[in-house]
């Protein structure tokens, strides 16, 4: 890997990080709040353990997540009807509310990550 390689990878997670920090002051929340909150609401009474699969973390750094949206009350816990023992989260009101209002038209995109995005979108049309 040369230089240049770990020149444009640096480029793109400053991107990104600068993007993290767009979310957080506009709504408050962080990326993986953010995708954690798109999970949840296209699958309804998904488990923890499918969560952290979803994305991609330890059941450990999922749970922080899904405690940080439960008590803005952004998702809600409920007991699984199979097992009493297992629990299930869906969306709330709130959370469907916020999760309107963050889409690309209403969140600004630094210019590299729209370039980015842009391209891999056309590729796979």
């Amino acid at each position: 890997m040369n230089k240049e390689c770990l020149s444009y990878i640096r480029s793109i997670y400053r991107t990104i990080a600068s993007f993290e920090q767009t979310l957080q002051k506009q709504f408050g929340l962080n990326f993986n709040e953010v995708m954690l909150l798109i999970i949840v609401s296209e699958k309804i009474n998904i488990s923890s353990s499918e969560i952290a699969t979803e994305m991609g973390l330890t059941p450990s750094n999922a749970s922080k997540v899904i405690a940080s949206l439960e008590k803005r009350k952004l998702i809600v816990r409920h007991a699984c009807k199979e097992d009493l023992r297992c629990m299930k989260f869906s969306i709330s009101k709130s959370g469907e509310e916020m999760l309107a209002q963050i889409d690309c038209d209403h969140v600004e995109l630094p210019e590299p990550l729209f370039r980015l995005i842009h391209s891999m979108m056309t590729a796979t049309i």
